[in-house]
């Protein structure tokens, strides 16, 4: 019989393989970016816009949707078959559609008084770009919503490598434009750019999941369908409290425009390259979860549990090593990627700070991410909005407590260290069952620490002995940073294998079933 841990590692796998391409295209689209704009005003202006346009897809689409809809359709799905659940899903396709148009005429009206709010710092040229590139955009969030609904449909019928690569696709359309009209259009190009990018993505899963034979056509809302009803009803707490969490990104970039010019988009490329291993494993793991937690609710409290520490379990056994890789190498990986054309090296030794400080709360955003994931699967909107309230406000403390003495850094390192305590708070409000308790026990715990000592002393050694090739070609560079980087994986993945980790047991199932 294969263990619920299994088939959690069976879903990310799949998810990992479909990230890791969008992921390292969506890197090589910023590096791409960073080479034409650099780190400029008018490229913080693009990244306000953006952010806005962002906003409005991460609460609707992506972030209130998924968790509303994924479980209950996945309930319907499993109790009542694939026509009440096509039904379910057509009827909120209508209802999401109506809420996005609302919210993008209200949007390209209010810019204006958006971009005041969020970069207060900007002069005026600064601010005219920022509201014409956020009117632009601001469409993006009709597409974003039909890709949104069809991979919660994908994801609840155990298909997860498309909506993984679909983020693939909309990047090769984004450098693919950029590379034909930038030089012409200039900063306007990347509002372009986004906006074809949404709408491949949306093509590429609505198109799958028709095949699948889900066609996510519009429907009329049905008054007496308790899926649907139950749905809105989790719908609403979940935009308010996602809403909340929506607050950070804003406070940085507002706060960041008070810095020195180019402080949002130094902030935005360390992220960017945060986005490689967050979405490849964090992601990628509580997308496959969230699924599977709502199956699991249906099997009973004991297993529900059991996977919730699993998944834990299993996004710090990938996330540790990675945390430790990236704050070693942080400047050695921004000279790799961004080193060149309009980035020079002020915008090089911000971008690596900030990074080395992002790079500290991948465990905790591994840890709430996955834990919110568990709090949606159980039907917990007040506690999922108390996780958000306190993640906003940490955050924004943070903030406003280290901004000062350490400018860039400090926006980076608070949002990791709210990130850290969120994680904390989400599982004190997590119901505490038989199976969920010692999850940090000896057994699991010591092979880890073991494997992470081993790999961080061999790269200490290995970056003493070896000194970063500044003058060095691309592929020597690359290569210094990839070879102890492999090196330290191995040593790794060996120590906690022979310690006996049980993850090496799930993951040899996973292999074995797709086999």
């Amino acid at each position: 019989m294969t263990s619920s841990g299994s088939r959690m590692v069976r879903h990310s796998m799949r998810m990992m393989a479909g990230t890791f391409l969008s992921r390292v295209l969506g890197l090589a689209r910023e590096v791409i970016t960073a080479a034409l704009f650099g780190a400029t005003r008018q490229m913080d202006a693009f990244l306000v816009a953006y952010t806005l346009a962002n906003l409005s897809r991460r609460l609707l689409a992506e972030g209130a949707l998924s968790a509303a809809f994924v479980p209950e359709f996945t309930r319907v799905l499993e109790t009542q078959g694939r026509k009440e659940a096509e039904s379910l899903a057509r009827q909120t396709l209508t209802v999401l559609l109506a809420a996005a148009g609302i919210v993008t005429v209200l949007g390209t009206l209010a810019a204006p008084l958006l971009v005041r709010v969020m970069a207060p710092g900007f002069d005026s040229e600064g601010m005219s770009v920022a509201v014409t590139l956020t009117r632009l955009m601001f469409p993006f969030l009709l597409f974003i919503s039909v890709a949104a609904l069809a991979m919660g449909v994908l994801n609840s019928l155990d298909c997860f490598f498309i909506p993984a690569i679909a983020p693939a696709l909309s990047n090769i359309v984004y450098i693919a434009l950029l590379a034909i009209v930038a030089l012409r259009w200039g900063i306007w190009s990347l509002g372009y750019a986004v906006l074809l990018g949404g709408v491949t993505q949306m093509v590429l899963q609505w198109a799958w999941s028709a095949r699948l034979g889900m066609p996510l056509i519009p429907a009329i809302p049905r008054r007496g369908n308790a899926a649907l009803v139950r749905s809105m009803k989790l719908f609403l707490p979940y935009a308010a409290g996602l809403s909340l969490n929506q607050l950070v990104p804003l406070v940085s970039r507002m706060l960041g425009s008070f810095l020195d010019e180019g402080a949002i988009s130094v902030l935005n490329y360390a992220d960017r390259v945060l986005q490689l291993p967050l979405g490849l494993f964090v992601i990628a793991i509580s997308q496959a979860i969230l699924p599977l937690l709502s199956k699991q609710v249906l099997a009973g409290e004991e297993e529900f549990s059991i996977g919730v520490r699993d998944a834990v379990r299993f996004g710090l056994f990938i996330v540790l090593p990675v945390t430790m890789g990236m704050a070693l190498f942080s400047g050695e990986i921004v000279h790799v990627l961004f080193f060149r054309g309009a980035f020079g090296e002020w915008a090089w030794m911000g971008t690596s700070g900030a990074l080395a400080m992002y790079s500290l709360g991948l465990p905790g955003m591994a840890c709430s991410t996955i834990l919110l994931r568990a709090l949606y699967a159980r039907g917990l909107p007040r506690e999922a909005m108390m996780v958000t309230t306190f993640s906003v406000i940490a955050n924004i403390g943070f903030s406003l407590l280290l901004i000062k003495p350490l400018a860039i850094n400090g926006l980076a390192l608070a949002s990791s260290l709210a990130f850290t305590g969120t994680a904390f708070v989400a599982w004190r409000l997590l119901p505490k069952i038989k199976g969920a308790e010692g999850i940090f026990d000896p057994k699991w715990s010591a092979p880890v620490l073991a494997g992470l000592a081993s790999m961080g002393a061999l790269i200490a050694v290995l970056k003493f002995i070896f000194a970063y090739p500044l003058s060095g070609g691309i592929l020597v560079r690359s290569l210094w940073i990839l070879l102890p980087v492999i090196l330290g994986a191995v040593v790794y993945g060996f120590t906690t294998w022979k310690a006996g980790s049980p993850e090496w047991v799930w993951i040899r199932e996973a292999m074995a079933r797709d086999a």
